[in-house]
């Protein structure tokens, strides 16, 4: 082959792999991690590192909240909460990457002593250094103005607002009025008052919520989900082993996703399909890339 065959040969293939990769950078793809195992922290872990690590969203002395679904006096088993070896190995990464503080915290449905204990919670983070596991104190909810759509005002959480970042860690389940709940639902955990009202427009409220609180890092526990009888649960026959962690950027998304592993389409979730209307994420599968590790 002559140098000049050879160049152009080279040329042409150069060319090539950079338009693939400007391509993929183009077409601007919302992209969630999927890890599977059954060792739940590695895996949980594993999805982090697949979208570059803890460090690409907590920088040193930042203050961390991880809003997990403690909410229901029931064993990790039964899956109405976020199971608690998921949630700790993202408090480590944050500390290793460089955290000052991890604070995890939820407004429980059931007495929250319970819950915390039930759940797992108080074994896993008793002795960890620089985490605070913390009950709710409701006197620091604060009025937030929200200019949303159905709530123009509402009393959201002081801890989670001040935050450096916000970790929304939910658990996968089945629930009765909703079908699901997952992470955009999930941020009801850091709302004051009575929470019920919302039920009344629930896909535009939580938007409203979701819009006024980022989530920077949206990390889904499907460990095991709840098929049936949620959000509370209670019988094993409903939960489903799938040992899988998600994670995204994009809460929509990794809701639109996750929304696969119960056999549905994302567009039938009405808190989802509002929250993509409201440009809060992408719920089109074609339009998700998914990184498994």
């Amino acid at each position: 082959m002559k140098r000049r065959e050879f160049l152009k040969i080279l040329g042409t293939s150069l060319t090539y792999h950079a338009f693939k990769v400007n391509d993929v950078i183009a077409s601007n793809k919302s992209v969630v991690s999927l890890a599977e195992g059954k060792d739940y922290e590695k895996i949980t872990k594993d999805a982090i590192s697949a979208l570059g690590g803890m460090k690409k969203f907590v920088k040193p002395g930042n203050i961390v909240v991880i809003k997990p679904n403690i909410g229901w006096d029931r064993t990790p088993e039964q899956a109405a909460n976020t199971h608690p070896l998921v949630v700790k190995a993202l408090a480590e990464e944050c500390l290793k990457a460089g955290a000052k503080k991890v604070k995890i915290f939820d407004r429980t449905c059931n007495d929250p002593r319970r819950c915390y204990e039930t759940s797992g919670f108080n074994a896993v983070f008793k002795n960890m250094k620089n985490v605070e596991l913390k009950h709710i104190e409701f006197e620091r909810f604060k009025k937030i103005k929200l200019d949303g759509v159905f709530l123009k005002e509402w009393e959201l959480y002081d801890e989670a607002l001040s935050a450096d970042v916000f970790i929304n860690v939910p658990v996968a389940k089945h629930h009765g009025l909703t079908t699901l709940t997952l992470a955009l639902k999930n941020v009801m955990g850091i709302m004051g008052g009575n929470r019920g009202y919302i039920h009344r427009n629930i896909g535009t409220g939580l938007s409203d919520i979701n819009a006024g609180v980022k989530s920077h890092l949206v990390v889904i526990d499907a460990t095991r989900i709840l098929l049936d009888h949620g959000p509370q649960g209670g019988d094993l026959k409903d939960v489903k082993v799938l040992n899988r962690v998600v994670a995204s950027t994009d809460i929509v998304a990794a809701d639109a996703f996750v929304t696969t592993f119960f056999g549905k389409k994302p567009e039938d979730i009405e808190i989802t399909l509002e929250a993509y209307k409201r440009r809060l994420g992408e719920i089109k599968l074609s339009n998700i890339q998914v990184l498994k590790s």
